[in-house]
């Protein structure tokens, strides 16, 4: 499995991204070849940070991409500083 990690600082409203997120981020997820998993967290703060898990590489790297398109696109308003991206191979899970 292989996991992207984005963070998301100086979010200025965090009920209305995440509805956005919920009502039009997870079903493009849901469409990427690989899909296991999906969440979206509000940290507090202003920070939010989501996590997407993919069987394989080339479904986080389609995540992030799609990522990148939605808030440029749907979400830029609400989270106006680029994302702190980490992604990787999952080495250890339960």
């Amino acid at each position: 499995m292989y996991a992207a990690v984005r963070r998301y600082e100086g979010v200025t409203d965090a009920a209305e991204a995440a509805r956005l997120v919920n009502e039009g981020f997870v079903p493009l997820m849901r469409q990427v070849s690989g899909f296991v998993a999906y969440y979206w967290i509000d940290a507090g703060d202003g920070v939010m940070v989501s996590t997407s898990v993919f069987r394989d590489q080339a479904g986080v790297d389609e995540s992030i991409s799609r990522a990148a398109h939605f808030v440029r696109d749907s979400l830029a308003s609400l989270l106006p500083h680029p994302p702190q991206i980490m992604a990787g191979e999952v080495v250890a899970s339960a």
